[in-house]
């Protein structure tokens, strides 16, 4: 049985002019789960990631985490796929996600620049609050449907870019030659991404996606079976890395 493991990028830089990067903390998290499996000898035998730079640099600090804990392990094979110099042998930009700026701007085009978010925001007593509250609406207004003439990738169109993406993943793991049917994979993506393919694996649809997005932990990890070409999911957000010494470093953000 092949096992692929769906993992969102740590924490990115929520409410700063570039989002595409990892905070401080987000790094944190990336190290925290490459620590976790490789102190708990959870075998890695490849590991991909979307093209955004928050995915990518949540898969470097994992590996530069996961290579030394596993240094005892008789393991070959994820050095291959993850080559750090080079980044075509391992991303796959079908697990960006969505275009998020897109979303917001189209659901209130008066904050479609960042001085007019800054003014919104500099009127409220809680600004990442109230951001956190114009994008619920945003990503509700996407997910319903009415407006998908709107939008530069509609709710309908990413769900079927996330399923192709699933479809890429089985096509590499399949010509992957160390591989065999016990291995393991692990995608470093996004939280809309991982919510569309299981909202698809449960057969719900938008809104259930939604919800799961909502609930999504950065470095939370989505399992999936694959067993007689029949995909089944295993397990969703799954985040006991995150806890350490009774300290939690969960965030959504």
């Amino acid at each position: 049985m092949t096992t692929l493991l769906l993992a969102r990028h740590g924490q990115a830089s929520f409410g700063q002019e570039n989002y595409d990067q990892l905070s401080e903390l987000g790094t944190l998290q990336a190290k925290m789960l490459g620590q976790h499996y490789g102190n708990s000898q959870r075998r890695i035998d490849a590991i991909f990631s979307g093209s955004l730079v928050r995915q990518r640099d949540s898969a470097q600090h994992f590996w530069q985490s996961y290579q030394p804990a596993q240094a005892n392990i008789d393991h070959q094979g994820s050095a291959t796929i993850l080559d750090l110099a080079n980044p075509e042998s391992y991303v796959l930009p079908l697990f960006d996600e969505f275009n998020h700026e897109d979303v917001f701007v189209k659901s209130n085009p008066t904050l479609s620049t960042q001085a007019q978010i800054a003014a919104e925001l500099k009127r409220e007593n809680k600004p990442l609050s109230r951001l956190g509250e114009l994008f619920g609406m945003a990503m509700q207004r996407w997910h319903a449907g009415d407006h998908d003439e709107d939008y530069l990738e509609s709710w309908p169109q990413f769900s079927q870019r996330a399923q192709q993406a699933l479809q890429q993943l089985r096509t590499q793991v399949d010509n992957l030659a160390h591989l065999n049917q016990d291995s393991t994979v692990l995608v470093f993506t996004s939280g809309g991404v991982i919510a569309a393919i299981t909202a698809h694996l449960l057969q719900q649809h938008s809104a259930t996606a939604y919800q799961l997005t909502q609930s999504s932990v950065n470095t939370g990890v989505t399992a999936i079976s694959i067993h007689q070409q029949k995909l089944q999911l295993l397990s969703y957000n799954e985040h006991s890395h995150l806890f350490s010494a009774g300290n939690s470093f969960v965030t959504k953000h």
